[in-house]
């Protein structure tokens, strides 16, 4: 073959390869960047805790978060939620927010319209925060928003498996319940008569007594007044220490996780056993009320010992970060009763993978009914922890093997324990509408089971 015909050849087979190159280059830039097909991915801003000193308020941290690619099916949702359309009085007015003439809500689409809450200690008990953020962001009016199909927001009470009442009680409490005017009620208990009165006199109260309503409480101290008004509904709680049994119960009603205010560990960055110097941590209060008293013991018991970190603190004056360093350098940290039998230490210690040691005897625990809590935290008797060297030798004992399998569980763990918006799969906010949606099913067959009988010969004696 001549030489003019062999460099033809080989050019119009490279030019070919060439063409067919950027053909199959272009398909697939287009078929990845459809429109039509594919999810456009940008990114979007969620409300993380960025830094919790002192009572400084959230800040809108903008990380990439894609979202889902299914919309979500109201018939397809875990939980249908019907909520009140409470005054700004009840909310998001707690936080400084006006909105427009007859606004209620503001637009949660938009961050920069999103009231922050503040920070500090404020940020433990902000669940109705962060459930009516996730519940406004479910309505058809945000479709940027992009979260699990859990809970759905729904406008007719009659197809709601729960009714919401979203009043940030705990809120109300820190800001108004200790300012005190001789002789005055303060706006605390002026919002609670309000609401007690605004609710029965609802229909959708009386069509059940208001036994599928959704109170948050979780402050212990939060809703004095209007509790024993409202005993019926299903109420979110911290825990059930400064409760009547005839009020809150764990048959009807539901433990949910503190916000933790120390800074979260990625699991990448978690420190391992070696790494970790301090044996044994507890930073806090140490003089406390009722079942807190054991915090006192174990102060004299342990405050000498090596390897032991046992202080006085508080969250002022570095006091958050000062916990953050310390729970994240140490193999075990101390959940010790208090004025009530919870603490947001726990969850403090999940956040820094510092495995929780449980001291509290009445305890309850955030969905202890699907997560199984041994497997990463060891539970310790009240009358066993004050033995003298009982503790200390007992977390000496346990071996680097072992504490090393709780610390995977706990990395595995701690994003159900982390509070944002949007909401994810598997976060904080998703986990307790599973929750209630476990305790509907639940409250549902117990009525059921209740009334059969009475159910039955109505059905019988009906046309």
């Amino acid at each position: 073959m001549p030489e003019k015909d062999v460099f033809k050849s080989r050019f119009l087979k490279s030019l070919f390869f060439i063409t067919l190159f950027f053909l199959i280059l272009s398909l697939f830039l287009l078929f990845r960047f459809s429109n039509t097909s594919w999810i456009n991915t940008p990114s979007y801003n969620l409300i993380l805790l960025d830094n919790t000193e002192n009572t400084d308020p959230i800040q809108l941290k903008s990380i990439p978060f894609p979202p889902s690619p299914d919309s979500c099916n109201p018939n397809q949702a875990l939980l249908k939620v019907f909520m009140y359309d409470l005054p700004p009085e009840f909310h998001f007015g707690l936080l400084g927010w006006k909105g427009k003439s007859n606004q209620i809500w503001p637009n949660v689409s938009n961050f920069s319209e999103i009231p922050s809450y503040p920070g500090g200690l404020n940020l433990q008990h902000s669940v109705e925060y962060w459930l009516t953020l996730d519940l406004l962001s479910s309505s058809s009016t945000t479709p940027n928003i992009h979260r699990p199909c859990t809970a759905i927001l729904v406008q007719n009470s009659t197809l709601a498996d729960i009714i919401f009442v979203p009043f940030f009680s705990s809120l109300s409490y820190n800001r108004h319940a200790r300012v005190y005017v001789k002789g005055k009620k303060d706006m605390n208990m002026i919002l609670q008569e309000k609401l007690v009165k605004f609710l029965k006199g609802r229909d959708e109260w009386k069509r059940f007594g208001g036994k599928d309503h959704l109170v948050i409480a979780h402050h212990p101290n939060s809703m004095l007044l209007a509790r024993k008004h409202l005993s019926s509904s299903m109420v979110l709680l911290s825990d059930f220490g400064r409760y009547p049994v005839q009020i809150a119960n764990i048959d009807k009603d539901l433990i949910a996780p503190y916000k933790h205010v120390v800074k979260s560990i990625n699991a990448s960055n978690s420190l391992d056993f070696e790494e970790r110097t301090t044996l044994v941590y507890f930073r806090g209060a140490i003089y406390r009320k009722d079942g807190g008293v054991i915090r006192q013991e174990l102060y004299y018991i342990m405050k000498d010992e090596k390897d032991v970190y046992f202080s006085f603190g508080s969250a002022q004056q570095g006091g958050i970060r000062t916990s953050s360093v310390g729970m994240a350098t140490s193999k075990f940290c101390l959940n010790i009763a208090g004025d009530t039998p919870s603490s947001n230490r726990l969850f403090d210690a999940i956040a820094t993978h510092c495995v929780p040691v449980i001291i509290s005897d009445e305890i309850e625990l955030p969905y202890e009914d699907v997560l199984d809590y041994s497997k990463f935290s060891i539970f310790v008797h009240s009358s066993d922890a004050c033995k003298k060297g009982y503790l200390l030798n007992l977390l000496k004992g346990v071996k680097k093997q072992k504490w090393r399998q709780m610390w995977e569980r706990l990395k595995q763990i701690a994003p159900h324990f982390e509070y944002q918006y949007p909401s994810r799969h598997g976060d904080a906010v998703d986990m307790i509408w599973q929750s209630v949606s476990r305790k509907v099913s639940f409250v549902n067959n117990q009525t059921y089971r209740k009334n059969r009988y009475r159910m039955s010969q109505e059905f019988l004696k009906s046309r």
